[in-house]
């Protein structure tokens, strides 16, 4: 049983539309990187908006452990299943590190036995962020730096699946091996970590490749 798995997957925004995703089958599974290529146009942003549920297909269906995604709350699954590390990190630059993880817990309504605040900091440390870093508003910090900041909020509430847009996209060469090889550790850990990228670089570090068509 594969933890994530798309069945004829369809996309478009019009009735009459050109399809920007046509007929995906797709299985996603626990302990590997998948890289989603393609050129531009493809669909790839629009397919990472769809496994994250922030958009619906307009055919087929996703079944996360064999259950229907569609039949499963969207905020619920968005906040317990799926961490997002966004292109533009997302993050509230008017908070430190620290604060914009205890948020996004606090947001996730999920209970955690231990406080949220040294939980946060034992992932910010995870992705190689110093006490005073995670300490930092986000304004302080690089670019390299606020990425972490992104993948350690993603693990905020131990989601099964990362999903990440262009995580590298920004980041000069060094950086990038530096969050290629935090995507390794978590996919060695059992997470299911999902790449969206133009770097063959990423690509080649992930176990699988999906290569999306353009219609």
């Amino acid at each position: 049983m594969s933890l994530l798995k798309l069945e004829h997957i369809c996309y478009q925004y019009g009735r009459n539309a050109r399809p920007v995703l046509n007929d995906l089958n797709y299985q996603f599974d626990s302990g590997n990187i998948y890289a989603i290529v393609g050129k531009s146009g493809a669909g790839k942003t629009t397919l990472l908006s769809i496994l994250s549920s922030l958009a619906s297909p307009t055919g087929g269906h996703i079944y996360l452990n064999d259950q229907d995604v569609s039949q499963i709350d969207k905020y619920r699954f968005r906040s317990r299943y799926v961490g997002v590390v966004f292109q533009n990190f997302n993050l509230l630059s008017h908070l430190t590190a620290l604060e914009n993880v205890v948020l996004s817990m606090n947001i996730s309504g999920k209970h955690f036995d231990t406080p949220k605040k040294e939980l946060a900091l034992e992932l910010l440390q995870k992705v190689s962020l110093s006490p005073d870093e995670a300490n930092r508003r986000v304004l302080k910090l690089s670019g390299g730096q606020q990425q972490r900041v992104a993948i350690a909020r993603a693990l905020s509430y131990d989601p099964d699946i990362i999903l990440a847009d262009e995580p590298t996209g920004n980041l000069d060469e060094e950086t990038q091996d530096e969050i290629i090889r935090i995507f390794r550790l978590l996919a060695d850990e059992g997470k299911c970590v999902i790449l969206v990228t133009h770097s063959p670089i990423v690509a080649q570090a992930a176990d699988y490749v999906y290569e999306l068509p353009r219609h």
